[in-house]
């Protein structure tokens, strides 16, 4: 018997053929794609038994092919429910809005239908496949298919896209790269014999594009990646295609690329490209969780990869792309490519397509998808409902009531040796796990309460109906083996779906939303913050804060460094015992709580709120004690600002430093003013902030660094140059005498007491109070006397 043949799925499709509707996914497989072509499937809608006769009246006017079966599944009001068929998707959505109009509740009326294909064969990213064969040329295809789930871990053939262009959107150039393979295309003609024999020149723009589509069939790639490459590169090459009458079609099959709108957002959208998907890096980095001060390639570069572009002129490009175009074309082309090259490293060095290929896997989203976290959750929580007996219910028309959030406890501020950090393990889905939150579960809870498990909110839980405890534990499980195998792509899939169910819950945008549901986590979880810092305060120590599942712990007295190390560890084996304990004894239930002994600070600042003798929250700095050594860490102070100097980082770690070390910090501050002011500093008061919006857009609220990029393009105006900052761009600036100047055009005398008030004091005041110093005290004939 010959083995069934398995891929991973790229895209998903539906094609409406002689009135009847059909699915058309493509894969890649071990022998290149393939288009699987389903049989006539049709677009279901639930609605109520009872409603029979309304839907009935309802569309008796209209020519629509329906049909009305009775279904052994219930809503979550008990009440029986009947399937309306339909042949046509087309149809089914036209009468969506007849039976709204109609008040006629309809259930999971917004899947679609290729989406509900795939859920109820329980299929996520790979699958196996069989159908009819038929032939074609450069890909394999089969008509009829059927799809199951399989185990298939795809490798994909990626070509990194970059364009070049005008402010005006006219197309220069577009680079292509993968691990075997670059080329720039560009217009203009060779002028010499030096070009690089990656470099094709074209006559025109309509040459440039017919010149894409060959290189794309060419290379055939399964997936285009870049940065910002649907809402940039992708949306200005159809605007470009359509002014020429090129039909793009670099999809598999000669199918044309297809542009959507997104619903309220300008200039934003979606592609799609049958047999192929584009994957935008800044999304990618987004969806597993990266932060950066800036999305922007050349900052992106810096942070994972240490490089970033070749331009010199860092702020704004445009100028030397318009330049290069015009007088060194070889340049921009190398340019243009080191672009895609970029982007190439960037998702190696994360594994992006690791990540989103497991992400898949583990939830059926299309790769190319951004967020869906809730999609995610119904993918894999309604055929398990269905097989219960259940419908989806619907999301909420409000939006939904907001539901508590997490626990955050006022912290005592102060500054302080040995400071150990216990955080429970995934708190919200160990909640879950332990008491059997579920929304299933909650409704059976609910018919049989003398039995169930408490939960908030007048909630109570079924303890043996459910199942995302058990989805849970599936993850967990499969993370822990992640971690053993050091797979951290798959690890991080796995933790960011698991902690998305909890927010998927109290989303007005889930239709399992229901404030009991999420309340009973979260107020679960403040119970369980409080009972653990009494049992700290109970065992002697002093709990300081508590944030969402993090409890800080002060160890008074004379406690050295391993002795602190001691108590943590004890301090967990004893808690765990207690929560395991309790959770028995009062629930007759397993206990999956687990805390940890996280981290250990040999110092640490609890700072106050700025004018306020109160503590701040989720702001502290502290000595961390590793096996590799200490490290100075700090959690929402200005060290991690963008908008700070770098002045600002340097004295702030300086001055923490010496502060922790026990040292004396009064003439390093006078000596820093001192030194700023006599200017030893200037090239470390510079502001780096980016516009984001189009200067002329700025007109009410005007901030210094508006003011600056206006008063550079004036000067560029009067001087015949290139105005820099009408489109958006990064601007570097000072604060002069006369206001925000740009450094390019840098001409008044730096004002050092705005850098003094606004740069130096907020640091120095937030943790001098602590050592009995005054920042007005230690500089106050400082700054008398300029």
């Amino acid at each position: 018997m010959s083995e069934i043949p398995c891929g991973f799925i790229l895209t998903r499709h539906q094609r409406e053929i002689a009135g009847r509707s059909y699915l058309e996914y493509w894969l890649i497989t071990d022998t290149g794609p393939v288009k699987l072509t389903t049989s006539a499937q049709r677009t279901v809608y639930f609605v109520r038994q009872q409603d029979q006769i309304l839907v009935t009246e309802s569309l008796s006017n209209g020519r629509f092919d329906y049909e009305f079966k009775d279904l052994d599944l219930v809503n979550f009001e008990q009440e029986p429910i009947a399937a309306v068929y339909f042949q046509r998707s087309s149809a089914a959505y036209k009468v969506k809005g007849q039976l709204q109009h109609a008040n006629i509740l309809c259930y999971e009326d917004d899947i679609r239908l290729s989406e509900r294909f795939l859920m109820e064969r329980f299929v996520y990213g790979s699958t196996a496949f069989t159908g009819i064969p038929q032939p074609t040329q450069g890909y394999q295809s089969y008509h009829q298919a059927q799809l199951k789930p399989a185990d298939y871990v795809p490798k994909f053939k990626v070509l990194s896209l970059d364009i070049e262009c005008s402010e005006h959107g006219e197309l220069y150039s577009i680079g292509l790269a993968a691990n075997d393979y670059q080329r720039v295309l560009m217009i203009g003609t060779q002028a010499n014999d030096i070009s690089p024999d990656w470099l094709t020149f074209v006559a025109d723009e309509k040459a440039l594009l017919l010149a894409l589509l060959e290189a794309v069939r060419d290379y055939d790639p399964d997936i285009f990646i870049g940065w910002n490459v649907v809402n940039f590169d992708f949306r200005l090459l159809i605007k470009r295609a359509l002014l020429h009458r090129v039909a793009l079609t670099l999809g598999r099959g000669e199918e044309p690329i297809v542009w959507r709108d997104a619903r309220g957002e300008v200039n934003q959208g979606f592609v799609s490209l049958p047999g192929r998907l584009v994957i935008d890096g800044i999304d990618a980095l987004k969806t597993a969780t990266y932060h950066f001060d800036s999305f922007s390639l050349e900052s992106v570069a810096q942070a994972l990869l240490g490089k970033g572009k070749l331009s010199e002129d860092v702020d704004n490009r445009m100028a030397a792309i318009n330049h290069d175009f015009k007088h060194n074309k070889v340049k921009l082309a190398e340019y243009n490519l080191q672009d895609c090259a970029l982007v190439l490293e960037i998702f190696e060095h994360t594994k992006l397509l690791d990540f989103l290929t497991l992400r898949s896997q583990l939830t059926g989203l299309e790769l190319d998808r951004a967020g869906g976290s809730v999609a995610a959750f119904i993918n894999l929580y309604l055929p398990k409902l269905h097989r219960a007996g259940y419908v989806s219910p619907n999301r909420p028309g409000d939006g939904g009531l907001a539901s508590p959030g997490g626990y955050v406890m006022n912290s005592r501020p102060g500054l302080y040796r040995q400071v150990l950090v216990l955080d429970f393990k995934s708190l919200y889905p160990s909640i879950i796990r332990t008491f059997k939150i579920d929304p299933m579960g909650l409704i059976e809870g609910l018919k049989t309460p003398e039995d169930a498990i408490p939960g908030y909110k007048g909630a109570v839980f079924s303890r043996d109906k459910h199942f995302l405890p058990e989805i849970i534990t599936s993850l967990w499980q499969q993370r822990d083996e992640a971690k053993i195998n050091k797979d951290a792509a798959r690890s991080q899939a796995i933790k960011i779906l698991m902690n998305s169910f909890y927010g998927v819950l109290g989303s007005g945008g889930c239709p399992f939303y229901d404030t009991r549901l999420a309340s009973s986590i979260t107020m679960r979880g403040h119970d369980i913050m409080q009972t653990t810092a009494k049992w700290i305060i109970e065992a002697g120590y002093q709990v300081i804060y508590g944030d969402t599942d993090s409890t800080f712990v002060w160890l008074e007295g004379e406690v050295n460094d391993q002795q602190a190390q001691d108590i943590g560890k004890e301090l967990e084996r004893d808690i765990n015992r207690r929560w395991t304990a309790l959770v028995e004894q009062e629930y007759q239930l397993e206990n999956y709580l687990e805390i940890e002994f996280e981290t250990h600070f040999c110092q640490f600042l609890m700072p106050t709120i700025r004018g306020s003798e109160m503590g701040s929250k989720k702001r502290y700095a502290g000595i961390k004690k590793t096996n590799k050594g200490e490290q100075l860490i700090f959690k929402g102070l200005e060290t991690v600002r963008s908008d700070w100097t770098p002045l600002a980082k340097t004295f702030q770690h300086k001055l923490y430093t010496m502060v922790f070390a026990g040292e004396d910090v009064k003439t390093y501050l006078r000596q820093i003013i001192a030194d700023t002011r006599e200017g030893i500093f200037d090239e470390d008061l510079v502001y780096r902030k980016r516009l984001r919006r189009r200067l002329e857009q700025y007109i009410k609220n005007v901030p210094p660094h508006v003011k600056a990029a206006r008063l550079a393009d004036e000067i560029n105006q009067k001087q015949g140059k290139i105005l820099k900052y009408q489109h958006k761009g990064w601007v570097s600036y000072v604060i002069t005498l006369n206001g925000p100047e740009p450094i390019e055009y840098l001409n008044s005398k730096i004002d050092y007491d705005h850098y003094i008030e606004k740069q130096i004091r907020p640091i120095a005041e937030g943790i001098l109070p602590f050592i009995g110093l005054s920042f007005e005290e230690l500089t106050s004939s400082q700054l008398g006397l300029f």
